[in-house]
């Protein structure tokens, strides 16, 4: 059993920190931190904070849907990610859930 930690950062798509999207940034931040990896995903639809349901209709909504940034981190990689985060000034939410994380071997 490990003791690693998956985090959950949600982004709105069109949302930019320091010239890029926040969820290149996220993943350029990872990486420069030396996380073993990270990926982003898109979401069809969703609400957050605002209880304001945006959904992806074509293109009459480009850039309104949450992107979600993930990382598998140890408890310190985890601190380290939400203490830079906070000294951009960037207020993400977040989720942290334990994880069970390990190779298969053939």
């Amino acid at each position: 059993m490990s003791n690693d930690f998956y985090m959950k950062f949600y982004v709105q798509e069109k949302l930019r920190h320091r010239g890029l999207l926040a969820y290149e940034w996220l993943l350029e931040l990872g990486r420069r931190q030396g996380l073993r990896g990270g990926s982003a995903f898109r979401a069809i639809a969703g609400f957050g904070r605002h209880h304001r349901l945006r959904e992806e209709h074509f293109f009459e909504l480009a850039g309104e849907v949450p992107i979600e940034v993930g990382f598998l981190v140890t408890d310190e990689e985890g601190q380290k990610l939400i203490e830079t985060i906070s000294a951009e000034k960037l207020s993400l939410f977040y989720i942290r859930i334990p994880v069970d994380a390990g190779l298969t071997r053939t």
